[in-house]
Protein backbone atom coordinates (compact mmCIF):
# COMPACT_ATOMS: atom_id res chain seq x y z
CA UNK A 1 0.00 0.00 0.00
CA UNK A 2 1.16 3.42 -0.86
CA UNK A 3 0.33 7.02 -0.21
CA UNK A 4 1.89 10.23 -1.67
CA UNK A 5 3.05 12.61 1.78
CA UNK A 6 3.94 16.02 2.46
CA UNK A 7 7.57 15.70 3.73
CA UNK A 8 9.51 18.74 3.91
CA UNK A 9 8.32 22.08 2.33
CA UNK A 10 5.01 22.57 0.43
CA UNK A 11 6.20 22.42 -3.11
CA UNK A 12 8.06 19.33 -2.96
CA UNK A 13 6.33 16.12 -3.28
CA UNK A 14 7.84 13.25 -1.73
CA UNK A 15 6.76 9.40 -2.45
CA UNK A 16 7.45 7.72 1.10
CA UNK A 17 7.00 4.04 0.58
CA UNK A 18 6.34 2.04 3.54
CA UNK A 19 9.61 0.30 5.13
CA UNK A 20 11.78 2.23 3.77
CA UNK A 21 14.99 4.41 5.19
CA UNK A 22 14.72 7.73 3.51
CA UNK A 23 12.52 10.59 1.94
CA UNK A 24 13.12 11.23 -1.71
CA UNK A 25 12.44 15.25 -2.77
CA UNK A 26 11.80 16.64 -6.20
CA UNK A 27 13.23 19.52 -5.66
CA UNK A 28 16.68 17.57 -4.61
CA UNK A 29 17.60 19.81 -1.71
CA UNK A 30 19.36 17.92 1.62
CA UNK A 31 16.53 16.49 3.66
CA UNK A 32 17.44 14.63 6.95
CA UNK A 33 17.30 11.15 6.75
CA UNK A 34 16.20 10.71 10.59
CA UNK A 35 13.28 7.87 10.60
CA UNK A 36 11.31 9.46 13.37
CA UNK A 37 11.60 12.89 11.65
CA UNK A 38 10.15 11.59 8.28
CA UNK A 39 7.46 10.05 10.31
CA UNK A 40 6.74 12.85 12.12
CA UNK A 41 6.30 14.91 9.23
CA UNK A 42 4.40 12.64 7.03
CA UNK A 43 1.80 12.74 9.40
CA UNK A 44 0.85 16.52 8.13
CA UNK A 45 -1.98 15.13 5.64
CA UNK A 46 -4.48 17.47 4.70
CA UNK A 47 -8.33 16.25 6.61
CA UNK A 48 -9.64 15.51 3.04
CA UNK A 49 -7.11 13.99 1.73
CA UNK A 50 -7.86 11.36 4.83
CA UNK A 51 -11.29 11.48 4.78
CA UNK A 52 -11.14 10.29 0.50
CA UNK A 53 -8.63 7.49 1.60
CA UNK A 54 -10.59 6.03 4.39
CA UNK A 55 -13.64 6.25 1.97
CA UNK A 56 -12.05 4.87 -0.53
CA UNK A 57 -10.73 2.20 1.99
CA UNK A 58 -14.49 1.37 2.87
CA UNK A 59 -15.54 0.72 0.26
CA UNK A 60 -13.00 -1.66 -1.28
CA UNK A 61 -13.20 -3.40 1.70
CA UNK A 62 -17.07 -3.33 1.68
CA UNK A 63 -16.85 -4.68 -1.99
CA UNK A 64 -14.70 -7.54 -1.09
CA UNK A 65 -17.33 -8.72 1.48
CA UNK A 66 -19.87 -8.47 0.19
CA UNK A 67 -18.07 -11.16 -2.33
CA UNK A 68 -16.81 -12.94 -0.06
CA UNK A 69 -20.44 -13.48 1.45
CA UNK A 70 -22.11 -14.20 -1.72
CA UNK A 71 -20.32 -16.86 -2.41
CA UNK A 72 -21.09 -20.24 -0.72
CA UNK A 73 -18.48 -21.60 1.89
CA UNK A 74 -18.54 -25.08 3.03
CA UNK A 75 -17.51 -24.59 6.77
CA UNK A 76 -17.69 -21.30 9.48
CA UNK A 77 -13.82 -21.96 8.59
CA UNK A 78 -14.18 -20.59 5.40
CA UNK A 79 -16.48 -17.48 6.17
CA UNK A 80 -14.09 -16.68 8.72
CA UNK A 81 -11.25 -16.61 6.14
CA UNK A 82 -13.43 -14.81 3.38
CA UNK A 83 -13.65 -12.28 6.02
CA UNK A 84 -10.17 -11.99 7.41
CA UNK A 85 -9.14 -11.13 3.75
CA UNK A 86 -12.05 -8.59 3.14
CA UNK A 87 -10.51 -6.95 5.81
CA UNK A 88 -7.00 -7.04 5.38
CA UNK A 89 -7.46 -5.74 1.53
CA UNK A 90 -9.45 -3.02 3.32
CA UNK A 91 -6.33 -2.07 5.04
CA UNK A 92 -4.33 -1.77 3.24
CA UNK A 93 -6.43 0.44 0.67
CA UNK A 94 -6.18 3.04 3.56
CA UNK A 95 -2.48 2.76 3.49
CA UNK A 96 -1.94 1.65 6.67
CA UNK A 97 -0.12 -1.94 6.04
CA UNK A 98 -1.62 -3.44 8.88
CA UNK A 99 -4.30 -5.57 10.11
CA UNK A 100 -5.28 -2.36 12.61
CA UNK A 101 -6.41 0.26 10.16
CA UNK A 102 -10.11 0.87 10.84
CA UNK A 103 -11.90 -0.07 7.41
CA UNK A 104 -15.42 -0.95 8.52
CA UNK A 105 -17.34 -4.22 7.02
CA UNK A 106 -20.88 -4.35 8.36
CA UNK A 107 -22.89 -7.42 7.65
CA UNK A 108 -26.97 -7.30 8.07
CA UNK A 109 -28.33 -10.38 10.46
CA UNK A 110 -30.34 -11.79 6.94
CA UNK A 111 -26.92 -12.57 5.53
CA UNK A 112 -25.22 -14.35 8.39
CA UNK A 113 -26.47 -18.47 9.04
CA UNK A 114 -26.34 -19.88 11.76
CA UNK A 115 -23.05 -21.87 11.56
CA UNK A 116 -23.01 -25.49 11.66
CA UNK A 117 -22.47 -27.52 15.06
CA UNK A 118 -18.93 -28.84 15.33
CA UNK A 119 -18.43 -32.12 17.13
CA UNK A 120 -16.05 -31.80 19.99
CA UNK A 121 -16.90 -28.46 20.85
CA UNK A 122 -20.30 -27.53 21.11
CA UNK A 123 -21.78 -28.25 24.19
CA UNK A 124 -25.63 -29.27 24.76
CA UNK A 125 -26.45 -25.70 25.86
CA UNK A 126 -24.98 -24.12 22.91
CA UNK A 127 -26.87 -26.56 20.56
CA UNK A 128 -29.69 -25.89 22.09
CA UNK A 129 -29.83 -22.39 21.78
CA UNK A 130 -29.17 -22.77 17.80
CA UNK A 131 -32.06 -25.15 17.82
CA UNK A 132 -34.20 -21.99 19.17
CA UNK A 133 -32.25 -19.80 16.50
CA UNK A 134 -33.75 -22.63 13.66
CA UNK A 135 -37.18 -22.20 15.02
CA UNK A 136 -37.01 -25.69 16.09
CA UNK A 137 -37.68 -25.43 20.21
CA UNK A 138 -39.06 -22.84 22.28
CA UNK A 139 -37.27 -20.95 24.97
CA UNK A 140 -39.60 -22.92 27.86
CA UNK A 141 -39.04 -26.53 26.06
CA UNK A 142 -35.23 -25.56 26.29
CA UNK A 143 -35.49 -25.34 29.88
CA UNK A 144 -37.21 -28.88 30.10
CA UNK A 145 -34.47 -30.22 28.11
CA UNK A 146 -31.76 -28.69 29.89
CA UNK A 147 -33.36 -30.00 33.56
CA UNK A 148 -33.86 -33.42 31.38
CA UNK A 149 -30.15 -33.61 30.76
CA UNK A 150 -29.10 -32.37 34.66
CA UNK A 151 -31.25 -35.05 35.90
CA UNK A 152 -28.91 -37.38 34.16
CA UNK A 153 -25.94 -36.28 35.14
CA UNK A 154 -26.52 -36.88 38.45
CA UNK A 155 -28.02 -40.18 37.78
CA UNK A 156 -24.66 -41.35 35.86
CA UNK A 157 -22.93 -40.35 39.37
CA UNK A 158 -25.17 -42.35 40.98
CA UNK A 159 -24.42 -45.25 38.79
CA UNK A 160 -20.78 -44.96 38.74
CA UNK A 161 -20.69 -45.22 42.78
CA UNK A 162 -23.67 -47.42 42.96
CA UNK A 163 -21.46 -50.54 44.19
CA UNK A 164 -19.33 -48.27 46.73
CA UNK A 165 -22.19 -46.59 48.27
CA UNK A 166 -24.86 -49.41 48.94
CA UNK A 167 -27.49 -48.64 45.85
CA UNK A 168 -27.38 -52.36 45.00
CA UNK A 169 -30.14 -54.74 45.00
CA UNK A 170 -33.76 -54.72 45.84
CA UNK A 171 -35.66 -52.03 47.15
CA UNK A 172 -38.38 -54.62 48.95
CA UNK A 173 -41.54 -52.73 46.43
CA UNK A 174 -42.38 -53.55 43.11
CA UNK A 175 -43.51 -51.10 40.39
CA UNK A 176 -46.71 -50.59 38.91
CA UNK A 177 -45.60 -52.46 36.28
CA UNK A 178 -45.25 -55.34 38.10
CA UNK A 179 -41.44 -55.18 38.40
CA UNK A 180 -39.39 -55.27 41.31
CA UNK A 181 -37.97 -52.00 42.15
CA UNK A 182 -33.80 -51.45 42.45
CA UNK A 183 -32.86 -49.39 45.11
CA UNK A 184 -31.37 -46.91 41.93
CA UNK A 185 -34.74 -47.19 40.28
CA UNK A 186 -35.99 -45.49 43.38
CA UNK A 187 -33.63 -42.76 43.97
CA UNK A 188 -33.53 -41.88 39.91
CA UNK A 189 -37.19 -41.91 39.72
CA UNK A 190 -36.86 -39.01 42.50
CA UNK A 191 -34.29 -37.35 40.91
CA UNK A 192 -36.39 -36.91 37.91
CA UNK A 193 -39.34 -36.13 38.98
CA UNK A 194 -37.55 -33.13 41.42
CA UNK A 195 -35.47 -31.40 38.27
CA UNK A 196 -38.78 -31.54 36.46
CA UNK A 197 -41.25 -30.26 39.09
CA UNK A 198 -38.33 -27.34 39.76
CA UNK A 199 -38.01 -26.59 36.37
CA UNK A 200 -41.01 -24.59 36.06
CA UNK A 201 -42.00 -25.80 32.72
CA UNK A 202 -43.88 -28.83 33.03
CA UNK A 203 -47.49 -28.72 33.75
CA UNK A 204 -47.49 -32.96 33.81
CA UNK A 205 -44.98 -35.71 34.52
CA UNK A 206 -45.69 -39.60 34.61
CA UNK A 207 -42.94 -42.03 34.89
CA UNK A 208 -42.72 -45.76 34.34
CA UNK A 209 -41.87 -45.88 38.25
CA UNK A 210 -45.76 -44.45 39.54
CA UNK A 211 -49.18 -45.54 39.22
CA UNK A 212 -50.73 -42.35 37.41
CA UNK A 213 -49.44 -39.17 36.40
CA UNK A 214 -48.79 -36.03 38.40
CA UNK A 215 -49.73 -32.81 37.75
CA UNK A 216 -47.59 -29.86 38.68
CA UNK A 217 -48.55 -27.06 40.65
CA UNK A 218 -45.38 -24.92 40.53
CA UNK A 219 -45.09 -24.29 36.70
CA UNK A 220 -45.07 -20.98 35.13
CA UNK A 221 -45.26 -21.29 31.79
CA UNK A 222 -44.79 -23.93 28.93
CA UNK A 223 -47.11 -26.85 30.93
CA UNK A 224 -45.14 -28.97 28.98
CA UNK A 225 -45.82 -33.57 29.39
CA UNK A 226 -43.24 -35.53 30.36
CA UNK A 227 -43.02 -39.19 29.72
CA UNK A 228 -39.95 -40.78 31.14
CA UNK A 229 -38.42 -44.28 32.18
CA UNK A 230 -35.75 -42.94 35.02
CA UNK A 231 -33.62 -46.24 34.37
CA UNK A 232 -34.42 -48.85 32.02
CA UNK A 233 -32.54 -51.84 32.02
CA UNK A 234 -31.80 -51.65 36.41
CA UNK A 235 -31.62 -55.73 36.30
CA UNK A 236 -28.49 -54.67 34.84
CA UNK A 237 -27.03 -52.33 37.46
CA UNK A 238 -25.48 -55.00 39.87
CA UNK A 239 -23.56 -56.26 36.96
CA UNK A 240 -22.16 -53.42 36.02
CA UNK A 241 -23.97 -53.87 32.47
CA UNK A 242 -25.47 -50.44 30.68
CA UNK A 243 -28.92 -48.79 31.58
CA UNK A 244 -30.39 -45.66 30.51
CA UNK A 245 -33.55 -43.34 30.92
CA UNK A 246 -35.81 -42.65 27.82
CA UNK A 247 -37.96 -39.72 27.95
CA UNK A 248 -40.95 -38.18 25.34
CA UNK A 249 -42.09 -34.78 25.45
CA UNK A 250 -45.46 -33.51 24.49
CA UNK A 251 -47.39 -30.20 24.29
CA UNK A 252 -50.17 -28.89 26.78
CA UNK A 253 -53.30 -30.42 24.29
CA UNK A 254 -55.90 -27.34 24.91
CA UNK A 255 -58.65 -29.96 23.79
CA UNK A 256 -58.35 -32.57 26.38
CA UNK A 257 -61.49 -32.74 28.38
CA UNK A 258 -63.28 -35.66 30.85
CA UNK A 259 -66.40 -35.33 28.54
CA UNK A 260 -66.99 -39.04 26.73
CA UNK A 261 -63.33 -40.39 27.83
CA UNK A 262 -62.66 -43.78 29.26
CA UNK A 263 -59.04 -44.05 30.67
CA UNK A 264 -57.51 -46.35 33.08
CA UNK A 265 -54.11 -47.76 34.36
CA UNK A 266 -53.51 -51.09 34.98
CA UNK A 267 -54.02 -50.70 38.85
CA UNK A 268 -56.39 -47.43 39.26
CA UNK A 269 -59.94 -47.50 37.52
CA UNK A 270 -60.11 -43.67 36.28
CA UNK A 271 -63.77 -43.34 38.25
CA UNK A 272 -61.45 -43.54 41.66
CA UNK A 273 -59.31 -40.51 40.59
CA UNK A 274 -60.16 -37.25 41.31
CA UNK A 275 -60.35 -34.22 38.61
CA UNK A 276 -56.89 -33.14 38.14
CA UNK A 277 -55.34 -37.10 37.98
CA UNK A 278 -57.58 -38.17 35.35
CA UNK A 279 -56.94 -34.72 33.68
CA UNK A 280 -53.20 -35.83 33.68
CA UNK A 281 -53.95 -38.93 32.17
CA UNK A 282 -55.72 -37.52 29.59
CA UNK A 283 -52.87 -35.28 28.63
CA UNK A 284 -50.28 -38.14 28.81
CA UNK A 285 -52.41 -40.63 26.57
CA UNK A 286 -51.14 -39.19 23.51
CA UNK A 287 -50.13 -41.03 20.15
CA UNK A 288 -46.18 -41.08 19.85
CA UNK A 289 -46.64 -38.58 16.11
CA UNK A 290 -47.87 -35.75 18.75
CA UNK A 291 -44.48 -35.89 19.73
CA UNK A 292 -42.08 -32.70 20.17
CA UNK A 293 -38.91 -33.99 21.63
CA UNK A 294 -37.93 -37.53 22.46
CA UNK A 295 -34.35 -39.33 23.59
CA UNK A 296 -32.43 -41.48 25.87
CA UNK A 297 -29.66 -41.56 28.35
CA UNK A 298 -27.17 -44.54 28.22
CA UNK A 299 -24.55 -45.17 31.34
CA UNK A 300 -22.16 -46.65 29.95
CA UNK A 301 -18.50 -46.66 29.58
CA UNK A 302 -19.41 -43.39 29.07
CA UNK A 303 -22.29 -41.61 29.25
CA UNK A 304 -24.30 -40.07 26.01
CA UNK A 305 -27.11 -38.47 25.77
CA UNK A 306 -29.05 -38.99 21.79
CA UNK A 307 -32.29 -36.72 21.28
CA UNK A 308 -34.00 -35.21 18.52
CA UNK A 309 -36.45 -32.01 18.89
CA UNK A 310 -38.06 -33.19 15.34
CA UNK A 311 -34.91 -32.08 13.23
CA UNK A 312 -32.73 -35.06 13.03
CA UNK A 313 -30.99 -36.88 16.25
CA UNK A 314 -27.87 -35.48 17.59
CA UNK A 315 -25.64 -37.39 20.16
CA UNK A 316 -23.92 -35.56 22.71
CA UNK A 317 -20.86 -37.77 25.28
CA UNK A 318 -20.67 -36.33 28.48
CA UNK A 319 -17.33 -34.59 29.90
CA UNK A 320 -16.73 -35.12 32.99
CA UNK A 321 -13.75 -32.31 33.14
CA UNK A 322 -16.33 -29.84 31.97
CA UNK A 323 -19.12 -31.15 33.56
CA UNK A 324 -21.14 -30.77 30.24
CA UNK A 325 -22.63 -33.05 27.34
CA UNK A 326 -20.77 -32.01 24.40
CA UNK A 327 -21.59 -32.85 20.34
CA UNK A 328 -20.26 -36.32 19.73
CA UNK A 329 -22.51 -37.83 17.21
CA UNK A 330 -23.45 -35.10 14.71
CA UNK A 331 -26.95 -36.07 12.80
CA UNK A 332 -27.51 -39.54 13.48
CA UNK A 333 -28.54 -41.94 10.39
CA UNK A 334 -29.65 -45.72 10.50
CA UNK A 335 -28.27 -47.78 8.20
CA UNK A 336 -30.95 -48.61 5.92
CA UNK A 337 -29.91 -52.29 6.35
CA UNK A 338 -27.84 -54.31 8.93
CA UNK A 339 -26.82 -57.94 9.55
CA UNK A 340 -27.38 -57.95 13.44
CA UNK A 341 -30.74 -59.09 15.31
CA UNK A 342 -31.39 -57.97 18.69
CA UNK A 343 -33.57 -60.39 20.18
CA UNK A 344 -34.26 -62.95 23.40
CA UNK A 345 -34.09 -66.32 22.28
CA UNK A 346 -34.76 -67.65 25.11
CA UNK A 347 -38.73 -66.80 25.22
CA UNK A 348 -38.56 -68.11 21.22
CA UNK A 349 -41.08 -71.24 22.39
CA UNK A 350 -44.08 -68.65 22.83
CA UNK A 351 -43.68 -66.89 19.92
CA UNK A 352 -45.55 -66.68 16.81
CA UNK A 353 -45.18 -69.25 13.95
CA UNK A 354 -44.39 -66.62 11.96
CA UNK A 355 -41.56 -64.96 14.18
CA UNK A 356 -40.44 -68.28 14.50
CA UNK A 357 -40.05 -68.36 10.83
CA UNK A 358 -38.12 -64.98 10.66
CA UNK A 359 -35.66 -66.82 13.12
CA UNK A 360 -34.95 -69.54 10.91
CA UNK A 361 -34.44 -66.98 8.10
CA UNK A 362 -31.67 -65.01 9.87
CA UNK A 363 -29.77 -68.07 10.61
CA UNK A 364 -29.58 -69.69 7.57
CA UNK A 365 -27.67 -68.93 4.10
CA UNK A 366 -23.87 -68.14 3.51
CA UNK A 367 -23.88 -64.68 5.71
CA UNK A 368 -26.13 -65.50 8.45
CA UNK A 369 -26.83 -62.57 10.76
CA UNK A 370 -25.42 -61.81 14.01
CA UNK A 371 -27.02 -62.09 17.25
CA UNK A 372 -26.42 -59.34 19.89
CA UNK A 373 -28.56 -59.24 22.96
CA UNK A 374 -27.77 -56.97 26.17
CA UNK A 375 -31.31 -56.94 27.99
CA UNK A 376 -31.24 -53.48 27.79
CA UNK A 377 -33.59 -51.21 25.84
CA UNK A 378 -31.12 -48.24 25.65
CA UNK A 379 -27.80 -50.01 25.05
CA UNK A 380 -29.80 -52.78 22.34
CA UNK A 381 -30.72 -49.76 20.29
CA UNK A 382 -27.73 -47.76 20.84
CA UNK A 383 -25.78 -49.94 18.99
CA UNK A 384 -28.81 -50.49 16.08
CA UNK A 385 -28.88 -46.85 15.79
CA UNK A 386 -25.37 -46.86 14.92
CA UNK A 387 -24.71 -50.10 13.46
CA UNK A 388 -28.06 -51.08 11.60
CA UNK A 389 -29.92 -54.11 11.71
CA UNK A 390 -33.09 -54.80 14.23
CA UNK A 391 -34.17 -55.36 18.00
CA UNK A 392 -37.37 -56.55 18.42
CA UNK A 393 -39.27 -57.32 21.86
CA UNK A 394 -42.26 -59.08 20.53
CA UNK A 395 -45.29 -60.93 22.38
CA UNK A 396 -45.39 -64.30 23.58
CA UNK A 397 -47.94 -66.63 24.88
CA UNK A 398 -47.83 -65.25 28.36
CA UNK A 399 -47.29 -61.85 27.70
CA UNK A 400 -49.22 -61.29 24.40
CA UNK A 401 -48.33 -57.50 24.02
CA UNK A 402 -44.54 -58.09 25.25
CA UNK A 403 -43.03 -55.83 28.09
CA UNK A 404 -42.00 -53.40 26.91
CA UNK A 405 -44.72 -49.76 27.56
CA UNK A 406 -45.61 -47.87 24.95
CA UNK A 407 -45.09 -44.67 26.32
CA UNK A 408 -42.42 -44.25 28.31
CA UNK A 409 -40.42 -46.79 25.89
CA UNK A 410 -41.64 -47.53 22.14
CA UNK A 411 -43.21 -44.40 21.37
CA UNK A 412 -39.94 -42.24 22.51
CA UNK A 413 -37.45 -44.96 20.57
CA UNK A 414 -39.83 -45.35 17.58
CA UNK A 415 -39.72 -41.70 17.04
CA UNK A 416 -36.40 -41.28 17.83
CA UNK A 417 -35.67 -44.35 15.03
CA UNK A 418 -38.07 -42.41 12.14
CA UNK A 419 -36.22 -39.55 12.62
CA UNK A 420 -33.00 -41.37 12.21
CA UNK A 421 -34.14 -42.72 8.56
CA UNK A 422 -35.63 -46.02 10.34
CA UNK A 423 -38.62 -47.79 11.36
CA UNK A 424 -40.56 -48.60 14.31
CA UNK A 425 -43.11 -51.35 13.97
CA UNK A 426 -45.57 -53.49 15.85
CA UNK A 427 -45.31 -56.12 13.47
CA UNK A 428 -48.65 -55.06 12.06
CA UNK A 429 -48.46 -51.20 11.84
CA UNK A 430 -47.06 -48.44 13.02
CA UNK A 431 -45.76 -47.54 17.01
CA UNK A 432 -46.81 -43.60 16.49
CA UNK A 433 -50.02 -44.35 15.30
CA UNK A 434 -51.38 -45.93 18.47
CA UNK A 435 -52.96 -43.85 21.14
CA UNK A 436 -52.61 -45.51 24.26
CA UNK A 437 -55.89 -46.16 26.22
CA UNK A 438 -53.66 -46.96 29.74
CA UNK A 439 -50.74 -45.08 30.92
CA UNK A 440 -48.82 -47.98 31.44
CA UNK A 441 -49.94 -50.34 28.25
CA UNK A 442 -47.71 -52.49 26.94
CA UNK A 443 -46.83 -53.35 23.11
CA UNK A 444 -44.42 -55.42 20.65
CA UNK A 445 -41.87 -53.76 19.19
CA UNK A 446 -39.74 -54.55 15.91
CA UNK A 447 -37.29 -51.36 15.67
CA UNK A 448 -34.36 -50.38 13.37
CA UNK A 449 -33.43 -50.33 9.93
CA UNK A 450 -36.43 -50.00 7.80
CA UNK A 451 -35.53 -52.86 5.22
CA UNK A 452 -35.09 -55.02 8.18
CA UNK A 453 -38.22 -54.26 10.01
CA UNK A 454 -39.61 -54.42 7.07
CA UNK A 455 -38.59 -57.82 6.38
CA UNK A 456 -39.98 -59.39 10.20
CA UNK A 457 -43.46 -57.51 8.78
CA UNK A 458 -43.56 -60.25 5.62
CA UNK A 459 -43.13 -62.72 8.35
CA UNK A 460 -45.85 -61.65 10.55
CA UNK A 461 -48.60 -60.53 7.94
Amino acid sequence: AWATKACGSSKGKAAFGRGSKQCAVSEGRDVPTDRRLCKMKSTLIKPSSMMKTQTNAKAAGASVARAAVGRPSGSAGASLSSSSVAKNVACRAAGKGNMNANAAVSLSPSSMAVQEDQVGTTTFTTWLLKQEMKGNVTNELAVVLNSIALACKQISSLVTRAGLQGMTGLAGDTNESGEDQKKLDVISNDIFSECLKTCGRTGTIASEEEDVPVAIDQTYSGDYVVCFDPLDGSSNIDAGISVGSIFGIFEPNEECNLEGKNIVTESTDGDDLDISQQEALLHCCRPGKDLLSAGYVMYSSSTVLVLTVGDGVYGFTLDTLIGDFVLSHNNIKIPESGKIYSFNEGNLKGWSDGLKEYMDFVKDGDKPYSSRYIGSLVGDFHRTMLYGGVYGYPGDVRNKNGKLRLLYECAPMSFLAEQAGGKGSTGMGRVLDIVPEQVHQRCPLFIGSTKEVEIIEKFLE
